[in-house]
């Protein structure tokens, strides 16, 4: 079930000091304030500029005046967020936004501690997560949607990421900023329909609130339960990897069950090389796999940033030099 606004803020335990991602909007004005309000002088803000609409030097603007007349500190990182041909520009921002983030976080030196950093998606960001990963046909990593706490590298170290607000809804998060007059910033690029985010948002949730008023419980419940059967099989496939070891041996994954040879293959790529094999390629690798019955088949396949192939008894992947 959601859950309100200061009873999602009163169960977050975070490390401190805590780092929160400011945009100037109205979640994450929220995050910030009632963090600050309740760890004076542990919180800071940090405002990530992307550079790709003519408001978000006023986003600056904004974020500097709210930040310096309560006396929480500030960080404005400029990033380029541009994409190119193909890539998504949301994606190319929020990848843009989490490295920018994670720096700052380990910031301070090699014997400093990586501040933990907190995140304003809420429930309402969440449904529409597992709405576009039903679109794209996502399995259980993308029905996961956000999850509420995880860790990213950067560099050497690790930093922890946090989204207090996950069960929270957007309508709860507006009435604590009105009930506390509290301004903040409208994203004009929130009304660009031209996203496939704000198309969801618009035209399709609006009917699934009047058909189904309870979707915000239940797909957060959806994701939970999918990001809990998704751990269990990244459990399995790091038992199958430490069991077969690496290189992988192709005949032991040949052994393996197609959905466990898929999970491992998977994790593999992922845990192993940061790749991500779309489905098309996945099934590809297995149908080489499964025609590999003799010394002389080949294997040889573009899998993200890189190639899969045969050397030997045993597959590997290797970066792409072009």
């Amino acid at each position: 079930m959601t859950i309100p606004f200061e009873q999602a803020v009163r169960a977050f335990e975070p490390r401190l000091p805590l780092l929160v991602a400011y945009s100037g909007g109205a979640d994450s004005t929220a995050l910030l304030l009632a963090c600050f309000e309740r760890w004076p002088g542990q919180v800071s803000a940090a405002h990530v500029h992307h550079g790709l609409q003519a408001a978000a030097d006023g986003f600056v603007s904004h974020c500097q005046e709210f930040c310096s007349r309560r006396g929480i500190p500030l960080t404005v990182e400029r990033v380029d967020a541009r994409h190119a041909a193909g890539e998504s520009p949301e994606d190319m921002a929020r990848r843009a936004r989490y490295r920018s983030l994670c720096a700052l976080a380990v910031g301070g030196g090699a014997a400093a501690q990586p501040r933990d950093i907190a995140l304003a998606q809420h429930a309402d960001d969440q449904a529409e997560t597992v709405l576009l990963a039903l679109t794209r046909g996502a399995g259980l990593g993308g029905l996961s949607a956000m999850p509420a706490r995880w860790q990213r590298r950067s560099g050497e170290r690790m930093v922890t990421l946090h989204r207090p607000l996950l069960r929270v809804s957007a309508a709860d998060i507006r009435a604590w900023l009105s009930s506390r007059q509290v301004a903040f910033i409208e994203d004009p690029s929130n009304s660009n329909q031209g996203l496939t985010r704000n198309r969801i948002r618009a035209q399709f949730r609006p009917i699934l609130a009047a058909s189904f008023p309870a979707y915000l419980d239940t797909f957060g419940r959806s994701a939970r339960h999918a990001a809990q059967a998704q751990e269990l099989l990244r459990e399995v496939a790091a038992q199958d990897l430490s069991k077969l070891g690496l290189p992988l041996p192709i005949a032991a994954l040949r052994a393996l069950t197609q959905p466990r040879q898929a999970n491992l293959l998977r994790h593999w790529l992922q845990h192993e090389h940061g790749a991500s094999a779309s489905t098309a390629q996945l099934d590809e690798l297995q149908r080489q796999l499964q025609a590999c019955k003799t010394a002389g088949q080949q294997i040889d396949i573009r899998v993200g940033h890189g190639q899969v192939t045969r050397r030997a008894d045993w597959l590997e992947w290797r970066e792409s030099s072009g």
